[in-house]
């Protein structure tokens, strides 16, 4: 196949590149830019697509003997992932910018640029796994490593994009596996560390960097009861779950820790209380798409406006634990699908704008976007 190899100068890009050399594709490099600042460099670990990144990439490409180019995806990227970020921030939900990036930018824009300009898929460092079903359709499933599995983060594609998406690290049994056939290649990434954090705040302090892009007043922080217990300088920069930094004037009378239980932009007020009302059974889901095939049991039927209830495993954070739960796929009065998912066990610390990816057994059902959560426990 003609191949896309998308290096974004770390390890896992690099040996994927590598690796699809070895498959006998005709393989070409591509990195893409997408800071506005394009002489930031990166600080240790956090951070990515950085100059230096760039420069990584290439002497990889160099090494593999493969032809290299950087896209500039800035301005794309700008109004796709950041803005959007700015946006839910702004309205009180808590985004993941890094699932943006994968459905707009990595598997959408550059899939899209790759297949005018007549590659047949593109190539990424992903942990995870395409295969087929009975019928030949795509299914996304876990990489062999569960410790590094990234389906999560690619719980956007649609089974159109997964057609398209070579990941060659599928099988890779750890990471220090990777780095280890990085140095036998001789590529010189092979030490680099991880980047971590959100690309586009290098330094780690989201709220800091949200206080320059949305105008924060202060406001009243309440706690279940609707007391007032103390005061916030923008209700923007807290997320639900949030522990640390919310400096309450007023203790919790049972002096256990609060934390931040919803967060209203429009009242500029922020909700807090015990651990225990963090726990939520109940979540429902916006925005839906699916991996490949949807189940048969998702599938609405048009009497009842709904489709069946199927036994999922819900996930909510990257590398967060997947919980029981039943799902089932409902009409609004807009006439458009909600996803109503009913957990086995309260799940703890879940906020609109997250994503919700379903799974069954190693295979990604499909997600979408937390709309609101129910929690089991009173005041």
């Amino acid at each position: 196949m003609r191949v896309l190899a998308a290096m974004s100068g770390g390890v896992d890009s690099a040996v994927a590149a590598a690796r699809a050399v070895d498959a006998g594709h005709d393989v070409v490099g591509v990195h893409l830019a997408l800071s506005r600042m394009p002489g930031t460099l990166r600080t240790g670990s956090r951070g990515c697509c950085t100059i230096e990144d760039s420069r990584d990439a290439w002497r990889a490409a160099e090494k593999l003997g493969i032809p290299y180019y950087v896209w500039d995806f800035s301005e794309r990227f700008k109004e796709d992932v950041v803005d959007d970020f700015v946006a839910e921030y702004a309205a009180g939900r808590t985004p993941n910018p890094c699932m943006r990036c994968n459905e707009k930018i990595k598997f959408a824009a550059l899939l899209e640029k790759a297949l005018a300009l007549g590659f047949d898929a593109v190539c990424t460092g992903h942990y995870a796994r395409v295969t087929r079903d009975a019928d030949g359709h795509p299914e996304l499933h876990r990489a062999s490593d569960w410790a590094k599995d990234q389906s999560y983060v690619l719980g956007v594609l649609t089974e159109t994009q997964l057609e398209h998406c070579l990941f060659p690290l599928a099988d890779a049994p750890t990471k220090a596996a990777v780095r280890a056939e990085a140095a036998e290649r001789g590529l010189s990434v092979a030490k680099k560390p991880d980047s971590h954090d959100i690309c586009f705040i290098p330094d780690g302090d989201t709220a800091g960097w949200l206080a320059e892009k949305i105008e924060m007043q202060p406001g009243e922080i309440v706690d279940e009861t609707g007391t007032t217990v103390g005061i916030h300088e923008g209700a923007q920069a807290f997320t639900v779950g949030q522990r640390r930094g919310l400096k309450l004037g007023r203790p919790a009378p049972d002096g256990r820790p609060r934390f931040v239980l919803s967060i209203e932009p429009k009242q500029n007020r922020v909700t807090v209380g015990p651990e225990r009302l963090l726990a939520v059974e109940q979540i429902r889901g916006i925005r839906i798409s699916w991996a490949g095939r949807p189940v048969p049991a998702a599938v609405v039927d048009p009497g009842s406006g709904a489709s069946g209830c199927f036994e999922v495993l819900a996930q909510v954070r990257a590398h967060g634990d997947p919980v029981p739960a039943a799902a089932q796929v409902v009409t609004d009065e807009t006439g458009d699908p909600a996803l109503v998912i009913t957990l086995a066990e309260p799940m703890r610390g879940v906020a609109p704008g997250q994503t919700v990816v379903l799974y069954q057994g190693t295979r990604v059902l499909g997600q979408a976007t937390i709309d609101t959560a129910r929690s089991p426990a009173t005041a």
